[in-house]
């Protein structure tokens, strides 16, 4: 029986080229489909991903997210609202201001609906605390696009995300393999901050680390820290693991992580020694990449995965042919392939502000 890490390969998830997708036009596009929708162990194929040319009609869709207070829902917001525009249809983005506030999102979705949308989209902040209000949405025949984070109801009508468990098996990956590049035989010591615990991204990411750990039983995860994604929270988490007496060799976690880990380590001039490996995107990891102080991050086209959603709804709303759970290609961005990675797949422009409604 093939590994994770074989069956990852055999998927072209690890070694998969970086395609370069201009932002407007990002298709056709090699994205993964799940033989069994919304089952996470399913097989996938791939195929090219075409979307409509226009929405036959001006359908109003409600967005929800978490918050934006990060770079990343930055970019699913703008691939969101681009594709929005490009198919002709409105869009309302509401955010809930953290991983905490799940009562609010769900007000916050119940007031768009009863403004008469004709489809949500949600990145949700809970795998289960939602699917109460996915049954209720399906009762008035509101259709459900579960993006990127993972909703465990049977009621979604669709979900536009990749695999959380390749994504955290794929920094742990690269950690066993840059040790082994590097020709280390020594345990390597890692922290780990996996994000809100909880939120089914992180529980799924936090099971694929785990897979890599284990086939690799050199990397030492000496502590564990979850928590918000906002930099004030990881701020202090990071303070607790670097005040605590680890002789680390990798932090890895969310982008966040590493974008405060920087100054720290430098503060305490073990931006030498301490490596940092991210699960996600922005702008800030793009410049430490580009710059030595982070390792590696793993892209996940988060562009490109809003425009798939919205794509989605619009195909259900208008009874035409969709796939029911079709992903991104992921892939590991480094120094070594940093010039081939196309940023427009990823991040939203340099300046781009969250935009709230289109059309």
């Amino acid at each position: 029986m093939m590994n994770f890490q074989k069956a990852l390969l055999a998927a072209g998830l690890l070694m998969a080229s970086l395609t370069t997708v201009s932002a407007s036009d990002w298709y056709p596009l090699r994205v993964q489909v799940w033989d069994q929708p919304f089952v996470r162990e399913s097989t996938r194929k791939e195929v090219d991903y075409v979307p409509l040319k226009k929405a036959a009609k001006k359908w109003k869709i409600c967005v929800s997210f978490p918050h934006v207070k990060d770079s990343f829902w930055l970019a699913v917001d703008y691939g969101v609202a681009e594709e929005s525009e490009r198919l002709g249809i409105e869009m309302e983005l509401f955010e809930a201001g953290g991983f905490n506030n799940l009562d609010i999102q769900i007000q916050q979705i119940r007031d768009c609906v009863a403004n008469k949308a004709d489809g949500v989209v949600i990145g949700a902040i809970s795998t289960d605390g939602l699917n109460s209000l996915v049954t209720e949405l399906k009762q008035q025949n509101i259709p459900v696009i579960d993006l990127v984070n993972g909703i465990s109801s049977p009621d979604i009508t669709a979900k536009s995300s990749y695999s959380h468990k390749d994504m955290g098996y794929m920094v742990g990956d690269f950690i066993a393999r840059s040790q082994k590049k590097a020709g280390n035989t020594e345990p390597v010591n890692v922290a780990w901050l996996p994000g809100p615990k909880g939120a089914g991204w992180v529980d799924y990411s936090n099971e694929g680390f785990e897979v890599a750990v284990k086939e690799n039983p050199d990397i030492n995860v000496l502590t564990v820290k979850y928590g918000d994604t906002g930099k004030r929270v990881q701020r202090r988490l990071l303070k607790e693991v670097l005040t605590g007496d680890l002789d680390l060799d990798y932090i890895a976690g969310t982008a966040v992580t590493a974008e405060v880990a920087i100054p720290m380590l430098r503060k305490q001039k073990l931006d030498k020694k301490v490596r940092l490996v991210t699960q996600y995107f922005t702008p800030g990891v793009y410049t430490g990449i580009k710059r030595g102080k982070i390792a590696a991050a793993v892209s996940l086209s988060s562009v490109i995965q809003g425009r798939i959603a919205i794509d989605q709804i619009v195909r259900i709303l208008e009874g035409k042919q969709y796939y029911k759970h079709v992903g991104v290609m992921l892939n590991v961005v480094h120094s070594g392939n940093l010039r081939t990675f196309d940023r427009a797949t990823t991040l939203a422009p340099n300046g781009f502000r969250t935009v709230y409604s289109v059309n």
